[in-house]
C-alpha cells in the first residue's frame, strides 16, 4: 500500500521524467542551431545524458509500483514540437529564458525530490537526485552563459533562427531613437554614389557585358562602405558612422588593419588562437569573428572566438 510520501514521489518522479523528454527534444532541437561542431556534439551529448536520465527516473516510478509511462516520450515530443513553434515568433533571448525555466523547474524539482527521498530514507533515490542536480545546475550554466554572450553581442554559442533574427530586429528597430544626422548620411549616400568606379555603373557594365566578378562587386561595396563611415563621421554624424561602423564588422568586411589584433593577416592558426584569448572586449572577439567567418573561415579560430565570449560571459554573469 502507498504512502502519502511515496505517492509524492512518485507524482514528482513522473513529473521530471515528462519534462526531461520535452528536454531531449529541445536539445535536439537546438542542434540545428549550434555555431561550431563543438558545442553540436555537446548539444548531441546532452540529449543522450537526458536520455538515460529519464530511463533511470522511469526505472525509479517502477520501483516504487508505479506504472511505466508508455505515452511520455510522445508527449515530450510534441511539447517541443509546439515549443519550437512559438518559439519563431519570440526574439532569441525570450526562447533561451523558456529554456532556462524549464531547466530550473527541473532542477527545482530534483532537489525536492532529494529531500522527499532523504526523509523516506531512500538511499537509491538521493544518489538519483543528485543526478539530477548536477546535471541541471550544469545545464542552467550553460544557458546563462549563452544569454550572456547574447546580450554582450556574441558570438553566441547558439545561433538565432531566421524568424528570431526578425523578430529581434524588429523589437530593437522599435526602440532606435531619430538620432541620425541627415545633413551626414546625404553625404555618406553621395559616396556610394560616386566612389570611383561607381555601383550602378558596375551594375550597370555587368548586366551588359558581365564584365565583372562577384569578387569585384564586393571589393568596391566594402571600399565605399568604409569610405561612407568617413564621410559621416567627419560631418559629425557619429551616430550614423557607428551604425555603419557596426555594419561593416558584423558584416567582416573591416580591413586587416581595422581588426583589434596587429598583423593579422600574417599570423598562422596558433599565433591567431592565442591573440585571441588575450582580447578582453567582446566587441573586439566579434570583430575578428566575423572577419574570419567572412574570409579564412578556420574552424579553430572561429571555435576560440567563440569560447573566449563565453568565457568572458561565466565572468559577467559569475558564473566562473
Amino acid at each position: 500500500m502507498s504512502t502519502p510520501a511515496t505517492t509524492t514521489l512518485l507524482t514528482q518522479l513522473r513529473t521530471v521524467r515528462d519534462l526531461t523528454n520535452t528536454e531531449i527534444q529541445i536539445a535536439e532541437t537546438r542542434m540545428a542551431q549550434a555555431r561550431t561542431d563543438a558545442v553540436r556534439r555537446e548539444l548531441s551529448e546532452n540529449a543522450g545524458n537526458a536520455r538515460a536520465r529519464a530511463e533511470a527516473v522511469e526505472s525509479a516510478v517502477r520501483e516504487l509500483g508505479g506504472v511505466p509511462e508508455l505515452v511520455g516520450p510522445f508527449l515530450g515530443r510534441a511539447a517541443a514540437a509546439v515549443k519550437a513553434v512559438g518559439e519563431q515568433a519570440q526574439p532569441f533571448d525570450e526562447a533561451l529564458l523558456g529554456d532556462l525555466r524549464l531547466e530550473h523547474q527541473l532542477l527545482d524539482r530534483a532537489r525536492y525530490i532529494k529531500a522527499l527521498a532523504t526523509t523516506a530514507q531512500r538511499a537509491d533515490l538521493i544518489a538519483l537526485a543528485d543526478r539530477l542536480i548536477t546535471a541541471h545546475t550544469a545545464t542552467v550554466e550553460w544557458l546563462t552563459t549563452v544569454l550572456a554572450e547574447d546580450a554582450l553581442g556574441g558570438p553566441a554559442a547558439l545561433r538565432r533562427t531566421p524568424f528570431q533574427a526578425v523578430a529581434g530586429t524588429v523589437v530593437k528597430l522599435a526602440s532606435l531613437p531619430v538620432a541620425w544626422s541627415a545633413r551626414g548620411v546625404d553625404r555618406a549616400l553621395d559616396v556610394f554614389r560616386s566612389t570611383p568606379p561607381a555601383l550602378n555603373d558596375l551594375l550597370n557594365r555587368g548586366a551588359r557585358a558581365g564584365e565583372i566578378t562577384a569578387k569585384t562587386l564586393t571589393a568596391s561595396r566594402d571600399a565605399a562602405l568604409e569610405r561612407a563611415e568617413q564621410v559621416t563621421r567627419r560631418e559629425g554624424a557619429g551616430t550614423a558612422a557607428e551604425g555603419l561602423h557596426s555594419f561593416r564588422t558584423a558584416t567582416g568586411t573591416l580591413e586587416p588593419r581595422e581588426l583589434p589584433i596587429d598583423d593579422y593577416e600574417q599570423l598562422n592558426v596558433s599565433q591567431t588562437v592565442a591573440a585571441i584569448k588575450e582580447l578582453k572586449d567582446p566587441a573586439a572577439v566579434r570583430a575578428v569573428l566575423a572577419y574570419e567567418e567572412a574570409n579564412k573561415n578556420r574552424n579553430s579560430v572561429v571555435s576560440a572566438a567563440q569560447t573566449r565570449v563565453a568565457a568572458i560571459a561565466k565572468e559577467v554573469t559569475g558564473l566562473n
